[in-house]
């Protein structure tokens, strides 16, 4: 794996940050494995650093900015790029299938074909002055929320939204003006000037022949999706022209990113456009922040509820004393956050893999795991709580876990787990073995409390055969000793190797 390039200063710096989960991200997708993204990841971001370093000194030596793309859809097409140089090189078996069949089709040809076929978005936002292109990247395409991108940009956030909507006019005015300067044939020519006008105004209804016409025509129906910007589709028109390939499955993983809080680093120092880079950064709430707040407020809702609910406790227990059974657990539902088992999914943590609300969908005694951690067989009273039952028997499965790439305040590691008997859905569980915390996850959603770590498949990957393995990845912050105790659904694992 090449060493990453070394940050010059201080924004650059926070700026790697930033768009190191970006370039990830898109990298994981293009990839048959987690530790085959990082590694495309990384290339990729020193190709893409190299690049831009290069474009800036030009444009610098000749006292005019050159056009370009901004940092993070930069990287994203370093990905794409890098991704075709390994199949070249005989490296497509660690690509994504999907990608490969991509990657020799005429779509992906346009991307680095003749510039006047190349998809319109790429072309508007190469166009744009490159503070406009950020500003429309981050808000549509990273789903940010505008306070932070105007932190991010160094604008004024009363004005962000005005700004954006200038923008958006900017970007269709563009992409308007270069599919007129597209070689198009008579027919496209013909319907250009009403496809003008109906994309224009919201709410037009597109006549019938307008419509049939845009159901075989590529190019026309990428254009009405790049001038139609007020009706929602403007973000995958975006990521769909500048990446091409898993353009909106990586829209809907930065849209989770960014609920969950977990997308894009810093968000108060300079970034795509290098504008402010002297300028002095706010404190902030990074993630690690954030992961360890939800902590802090889940151990304050389980003291109160177990205060609330201790004299019922005490009651029940007196109740059943002559039958030696475990105290009764209240009437009343608790609350998700009290009394989690390791489990179990309990609120503080996401994923980029699967809503933010499906982390809280088991919160009643129902909807338990049918086999939670606790003691051997034959305990009275599980070290966790009454009312839990023991640990299941362990089920022959194993677990291997790497750490993929490491840098001072974190890590990247993956998870590969080998079942012996075929699985229709999988739950896996292990304890940090420090002060460890997960700050974002792929293939996979992920809950966590203290140090123990509960991740649940994802839609696409819920399915293993007999002696199959599976693997998630994540990236993570702090130390401490290897985790250990993993389970399966709730059956406990050994270590591999």
């Amino acid at each position: 794996m090449p060493d990453l390039p070394i940050p010059q200063d201080a924004a650059e710096a926070a700026e790697f940050t930033e768009v190191w989960d970006a370039v990830l991200s898109y990298a994981d997708l293009c990839t048959s494995g987690s530790a085959a993204g990082a590694e495309l990841a990384a290339e990729a971001f020193t190709r893409g650093i190299g690049e831009a370093r290069a474009a800036e000194a030009t444009a610098g030596g000749a006292g005019r900015r050159t056009p370009r793309l901004p940092r993070i859809p930069l990287l994203l097409t370093a990905v794409r790029t890098t991704a075709a140089e390994w199949e070249a090189r005989g490296l497509g078996h660690r690509l994504d299938p999907d990608l490969r069949l991509w990657l020799h089709a005429e779509k992906a040809a346009r991307y680095t074909g003749p510039p006047l076929r190349r998809p319109l978005a790429l072309r508007a936002l190469r166009d744009m002055q490159e503070p406009d292109a950020a500003l429309l990247w981050l808000a549509e395409a990273e789903s940010l929320p505008l306070p932070h991108v105007a932190r991010r940009l160094g604008l004024d956030p009363s004005a962000t939204a005005r700004e954006l909507d200038q923008v958006r006019a900017l970007f269709r005015d563009r992409c308007h003006r270069n599919h007129l300067d597209a070689p198009l044939d008579a027919e496209c020519r013909a319907y250009a000037g009403l496809l003008d006008v109906v994309t224009r105004t919201p709410g037009t209804d597109t006549p019938g022949d307008l419509s049939r016409h845009l159901a075989v025509c590529v190019e026309c129906a990428e254009a009405a999706a790049c001038l139609r910007v007020s009706g929602g589709g403007l973000p995958a028109a975006l990521t769909g022209g500048v990446i091409g390939w898993g353009g909106l499955a990586y829209l809907e993983r930065r849209r989770r990113a960014a609920e969950a809080g977990l997308s894009g680093g810093r968000v108060d120092a300079a970034a795509d456009t290098g504008l402010a880079v002297g300028t002095v950064t706010r404190p902030r709430i990074g993630r690690t922040g954030i992961l360890a707040g939800a902590v802090l407020v889940s151990a304050l809702a389980l003291t109160v509820s177990l205060m609330q609910s201790g004299t019922s406790d005490e009651s029940a227990v007196a109740r059943d004393t002559a039958a030696e059974r475990p105290a009764a657990e209240p009437s009343f539902s608790l609350p998700p956050t009290t009394r989690p088992s390791p489990d179990e999914d309990v609120p503080g943590a996401s994923s980029t893999s699967r809503p933010a609300t499906g982390s809280a969908t088991r919160a009643t005694q129902g909807d338990r795991d049918p086999e939670p951690q606790g003691e051997p067989s034959g305990t009275a009273r599980s070290a966790r709580g009454a009312g839990e039952r023991p640990e299941a028997p362990a089920t022959g499965c194993e677990v291997a876990y790497e750490i993929v790439n490491a840098w001072p305040d974190g890590f990247q590691a993956t998870v590969t787990v080998t079942s012996p008997t075929a699985l229709t859905d999988w739950r896996v569980g292990w304890t940090f073995g420090g002060d460890q915390r997960v700050t974002q996850v792929w293939d996979a959603a992920l809950t966590q409390s203290g140090p123990r770590v509960t991740a649940t498949a994802a839609d696409y990957n819920k399915n293993v055969a007999a002696g199959g393995t599976f693997a998630l990845g994540f990236l993570g912050a702090g130390s401490g000793a290897a985790p250990h105790d993993f389970t399966l659904n709730g059956g406990r694992c050994r270590a591999a190797g």
